[in-house]
């Protein structure tokens, strides 16, 4: 029943892995723009920075804004002005003025008649446009012709015209009669800003077309208004097509598949490098977490501001995987983060240098972000290399410093400021998550506080001998790339049940008296082993986190309680191996591998008889060489080569302990 158990959990946690994984990958498609950028910044007057572009399919050459706005100014110049002649109007004007005529001559009247009458055939309107010179639509009736405008009257010009032309000495009664006369000439709006309308319509947006395989322009060749043209309708034509329907859904199934790649690769990464980390669910959801708020973050400046993409700090994000977990996963998350951005950012090729560069930055720089100069010296250098990266990038494609834009430092600056914010997000990740970061780690390692200070108060001398063996860790953890900040922690930390029963350990025992002598071996052998157990029932109780218990468990992993086993086994001759040995677990990381050599080696250097150093050196060899044999060591991650480094640098450290100097010869 608890193999099947066994076999559900385990079937429910990889379920689990297959839908954080496509979980992952929709997101992550989901918040990607679909609408495809343009690859290639231009402009005109200067040299094309990229490869020989050649046309990818066949495409139109659109005019400028400029140039059709000329061809709409003389469109506009020269599109038909319609007028209307309303012949009804002669009939009220001479009825009228026929009470005025009976006062003039006869002659007078009849030519006054015939001049009105084909005036008014002819057309007269107040219709003054000085710029209105050209042919007009004149409309009368269902008929229409084309006339010079300036055939048609003007009331004003008439009066005066009128006055010269008639032989009269009558002037001001003809004056009197022409006031009188209204035109029957109108503007036509509605039907002149509709041919207008049709007339704009007609112009021709596109003027050619270039075939697909056609070279456009060459690396280093200028770009001109010609070049310009060609190149924004390539452009207009690339985004119009990735927009639509068809190519958004073939955009996102090519999105889908990349972006499934890489994060498989990802899963992969950690199932063979960090299985631990791929086996807890909660470590994966915090690592895909960060990869997709990171996307986010970009996707809307994408969107809102592309020129402001560098402003997302995305070295943030090894620098809070390294306080989670390690450099070498932290750096692999964010190239993979990186790849999958790049895809749709702005010149993703410069993109991909630039912020890789400065993500390498985060696994050389110091290591112990939790100390703020260290955190200040590595944002520090991480602007530095985007601005250096940036203008090297700038200068290899166009060398003119007139052209480089140097407001990007503003950019890299805001980039720097929000990067130093990594802690406050370390602290939420960590209360989210309830996992364990080395800030965190750094405050567990405060001597005066919390269980190290009980600790110290009731086993005083176990809490001195977690300090040695803290010490003794920490400096191998540095030469072997281990994690120093946890190796301190969890040496500082791996003793404390010794607090339930202090005397019965010989570091606490400040008298000759051993109250073991009382005790059957087999009663010691449980008081000494349950310092292990209580130890993490303390721990539990007081909120240590599981990275720190684990160094409680793994501390003595499988190993035998050499001493009560041969007293146990010379009562009865029948006593088991087993039940004389430490219930585990191994350890199972480089770091609890050190602080148990640590451990053993500082306890028994105790009982060194006037050491010197070559007894030192055969001491410190014939403990972790019996670790070695008893296979303490197969299920963590450390090599042979660091287990040598290890053995050299707790030779050295006790060398320095005992103050030795090699003797020479007289």
């Amino acid at each position: 029943m608890k193999d099947k158990l066994n076999i559900f959990f385990r079937l429910q946690s990889k379920i689990f892995r297959i839908i954080l994984f496509f979980v992952t990958v929709t997101l992550t498609v989901y918040l990607i723009p679909k609408n495809t950028k343009f690859k290639f910044d231009y402009k005109e007057g200067l040299p094309w920075n990229y490869e020989t572009l050649i046309s990818p399919f066949d495409f139109t050459i659109y005019k400028s804004n400029e140039e059709i706005e000329i061809e709409k100014k003389i469109v506009s110049s020269n599109s038909e002005k319609y007028f209307n002649l309303k012949i009804g109007i002669l009939d009220s004007v001479l009825f009228k003025i026929d009470s005025l005529t009976k006062l003039l001559p006869q002659t007078v009247v009849y030519e006054l008649d015939n001049r009105i009458k084909s005036i008014y055939k002819q057309g007269i309107t107040d219709y003054n446009n000085e710029l209105l010179i050209d042919s007009v639509i004149l409309t009368v009736g269902s008929d229409e012709r084309k006339i010079n405008f300036l055939d048609i009257f003007q009331v004003s010009n008439f009066k005066f015209d009128g006055l010269t032309l008639l032989n009269t000495n009558d002037s001001l009664l003809v004056s009197n009669i022409f006031q009188n006369l209204k035109p029957n000439v109108f503007y036509d709006e509605k039907r002149t800003f509709d041919r207008l309308d049709f007339n704009l319509s007609q112009i021709n947006l596109s003027r050619g077309i270039v075939r697909s395989g056609v070279r456009i322009i060459s690396r280093g060749e200028i770009v001109d208004s010609e070049k310009l043209a060609i190149l924004n309708s390539l452009k207009l034509k690339f985004e119009s097509d990735s927009s639509s329907k068809s190519g958004s859904i073939l955009i996102s199934i090519g999105y889908f598949v990349i972006v499934a790649l890489i994060i498989l690769f990802l899963f992969l990464f950690l199932r063979k490098n960090r299985r631990s980390v791929f086996l807890n669910n909660t470590k994966m959801m915090l690592i895909l977490t960060i990869v997709i708020i990171f996307i986010s973050l970009i996707s809307f400046t994408v969107k809102l501001q592309p020129n402001y993409i560098y402003a997302v700090p995305l070295c943030s994000i090894p620098l809070l995987l390294r306080a989670f977990f390690d450099s070498r996963l932290g750096l692999f998350t964010y190239v993979m983060t990186v790849l999958i951005l790049s895809f749709f950012v702005p010149y993703g090729f410069e993109f991909i240098i630039i912020n890789v560069l400065a993500g390498i930055v985060t696994i050389l720089t110091p290591p112990d972000l939790y100390q703020r100069a260290n955190l200040f010296l590595t944002v520090f250098i991480i602007t530095l290399v985007y601005i250096l990266s940036y203008f090297s990038i700038a200068l290899y494609e166009n060398p003119d410093f007139n052209y480089i834009d140097f407001s990007i430092i503003i950019i890299f600056l805001i980039n720097g400021l929000a990067t130093l914010f990594v802690h406050p997000m370390i602290y939420i990740f960590e209360k989210v998550f309830d996992l364990v970061s080395d800030v965190s780690l750094l405050e567990l390692s405060n001597t005066n506080s919390g269980l190290l200070k009980k600790l110290s108060e009731r086993a005083p001398g176990t809490f001195y001998h977690s300090l040695a063996v803290s010490s003794l860790a920490e400096a191998v953890a540095v030469q072997i790339s281990g994690n120093v900040m946890l190796v301190r922690v969890g040496a500082l930390y791996h003793d404390i049940g010794k607090m339930n029963n202090p005397n019965y350990f010989i570091e606490n025992q400040t008298s000759s008296y051993n109250p073991h002598v009382d005790l059957d071996p087999t009663d010691s052998n449980e008081i000494i082993k349950n310092h292990i157990s209580d130890g993490i029932k303390i721990a539990k109780k007081n909120k240590i986190p599981d990275r720190v218990i684990d160094f409680i468990r793994t501390h003595h992993g499988t190993m035998m309680i050499r001493f009560f086993y041969d007293k146990a086994l010379k009562l009865d001759a029948n006593t088991k191996e087993l039940d004389f040995r430490y219930s585990g677990p191994k350890p199972f990381s480089k770091e609890t591998a050190v602080v148990m050599m640590a451990d053993s080696i500082e306890a028994a250097s105790k009982s060194l008889d006037k050491p010197n150093i070559k007894l030192i050196e055969e001491f410190v060899e014939k403990i972790v060489d019996k670790q070695l044999v008893d296979n303490q060591f197969i299920n963590c991650d450390i090599t042979l080569k660091e287990i040598e480094i290890s053995k050299k640098v707790f030779k050295e450290k006790l060398i320095n302990i005992y103050h030795l100097r090699v003797e020479y010869p007289d």
